[in-house]
């Protein structure tokens, strides 16, 4: 069973999109569209599967996952595994009663750009076809009144016009090109030009791109055309939105995806990052996704990142792995987790896997203050861990064997144990039952002048006797993008190193 018991909790208090995410956690590269009064929308996962989450809204700021497009390892091939590998940008799109998705899956790369359709944007997505001769990332798809189907993608060919943004019809059914590539409108000179989204809007297209890097130059430049293919004319004022050298709490804005609404207004959904800490800033959530509101002058858009407000989220829950199925949430980097779990009674069975290569089981982590618990049965010989990751080799983890637990980091190369407390019945609830906890929670002196602080102090704890027993606290810093690199944020999960054991309960608490 889950319990999401704060989703039926009213909670008035709102904030302002400009500073919240409305989809916080993980959850990068946008792609929203429109069904009659319904908004869909699904993001980048990289290495995680099942992959590209998608969630369903009536108001844009309210959001639920409905489910996951890639569930199926014909859909989404592991490849390399390597982290910051797997999906990468995508366009989520609704044309004649039908989703389309297409994506690029960069750790089984070099046969194309993958297009998946379904009938409900919840699923079942189709197996999907490769589009031959699109080596690239970041496709968009848009239908012109006719029915032609135009694909623009980053290209990374070696010929002349396979390499920058380009286009070329497409038949999507049968995923192929139906002429060669062409160049179309290449951004305002600013570094990786990429994302793009065509749009038609009253007798003009609309050519959208992020530019400047995913980092903190990011930036959203358009431009337009009488034609999908362009020529573009720039707007005489881009980048038409960025957050580059301000102060804002959002940092890394871009990657925006425009929709029209069912009032006949227009939105955006964009990507953001949440710094803190000293300079550079540690961002730990991975870039989030965000709201604004778009207006029109002139025919060209501009940003109204003010007009909404997000309503205070419940991203509390617990679950004791009752149904047969793991909820939708449960994701697990480079690996199935059906390939390794399993329902048992009383909770889920979790098997190792190689020396040194145990996988995970996981969930993103969705606030900047929180507390994890798993409660794990393990027989003799086996080992179990709760661990918070940014990829395999930045991670900090609370592990129980037989007679032991220890808190353990691993940063890079570094492979250290920090902690260590003996396990026996006084310990549990009983002798083969063991429970282990994280807490992230704000940084000591966070926000005071002078102070060398990293994003958030991260504790690990053993539970024992009734009371949590703190085995290390740990500079949050060393588990950021800042550190870590990729594009990627936190998960939290378990894994059973050695043997196999029982994961009895999960609990995520957002701290108040």
């Amino acid at each position: 069973m889950v319990i999401d018991s704060a989703l039926e909790l009213a909670r008035p208090a709102t904030s302002s999109a400009a500073t919240t995410p409305v989809i916080p956690g993980f959850y990068p590269d946008p792609t929203i569209c429109r069904v009659g009064d319904d908004y869909f929308l699904a993001t980048s996962s990289f290495e995680y599967f099942p992959g590209a989450p998608v969630f369903h809204s009536r108001d844009l700021v309210t959001w639920k996952q409905i489910g996951n497009i890639l569930t199926r390892r014909s859909q989404f091939a592991a490849g390399d595994r390597r982290p910051s590998g797997g999906i990468f940008g995508s366009t989520l799109r609704h044309h004649n009663n039908r989703f389309w998705f297409v994506t690029t899956n960069m750790s089984d790369f070099g046969g194309g750009h993958l297009l998946v359709h379904a009938e409900d944007a919840a699923g079942p997505w189709s197996d999907p076809v490769q589009i031959r001769g699109t080596l690239g990332i970041d496709p968009d798809i848009a239908w012109d009144d006719d029915g032609d189907c135009y694909l623009t993608w980053v290209g990374f060919g070696p010929g002349e016009n396979e390499s920058g943004i380009v286009q070329a019809r497409l038949d999507p059914l049968a995923g192929q090109l139906l002429e060669p590539p062409r160049k179309v409108w290449q951004g305002t000179g600013l570094a990786f030009p990429e994302g793009p989204h065509l749009y038609q809007r009253d007798g003009w297209w609309y050519l959208v791109l992020a530019e400047g890097g995913t980092e903190r130059g990011h930036a959203v430049s358009v431009s337009r055309s009488k034609t999908p293919a362009g020529p573009f004319e720039p707007h005489p004022d881009n980048p038409v939105f960025s957050h580059r050298s301000t102060a804002a709490p959002v940092q890394n804005a871009g990657h925006a995806d425009l929709v029209e609404t069912a009032d006949g207004d227009w939105a955006a959904a964009y990507l953001g990052v949440r710094p803190r800490g000293v300079v550079p800033g540690y961002h730990v959530l991975g870039r989030e996704t965000f709201i604004a509101g778009i207006t029109w002058d002139q025919g060209w858009p501009h940003f109204d990142e003010d007009r909404y407000q997000v309503p205070a989220g419940a991203t509390s829950f617990s679950d004791d792995f009752a149904p047969d199925r793991l909820h939708i949430r449960w994701i697990s980097p480079g690996n199935d987790p059906a390939s390794f779990t399993a329902p048992a009674d009383g909770g889920l069975l979790i098997s190792g896997g190689e020396p040194g290569k145990a996988p995970v089981l996981a969930t993103r982590v969705r606030d900047l203050a929180w507390t994890a618990r798993a409660t794990f049965r393990l027989w003799e010989g086996a080992s179990v861990r709760l661990a918070l990751r940014i990829d395999d080799s930045h991670w900090y983890a609370v592990e129980a064997s037989e007679h032991e637990v220890r808190a353990v980091a691993q940063i890079g190369p570094l492979h250290q144990v920090l902690g260590t407390a003996p396990r026996g019945v006084s310990g549990a609830a009983s002798a083969g039952n063991v429970q282990l906890e994280i807490a992230c929670s704000d940084a000591p002196f966070a926000g005071q002048p002078g102070k060398n602080t990293g994003p958030d102090e991260v504790s690990l704890r053993l539970l024992q006797d009734g009371r949590a027993v703190t085995l290390a606290r740990l500079d949050g810093r060393y588990l950021s993008t800042e550190v870590a690199g990729g594009f990627t944020g936190r998960v939290v999960g378990v894994s059973v190193p050695s043997g196999s054991a029982v994961v009895e309960r999960f609990d995520y608490d957002a701290a108040p």
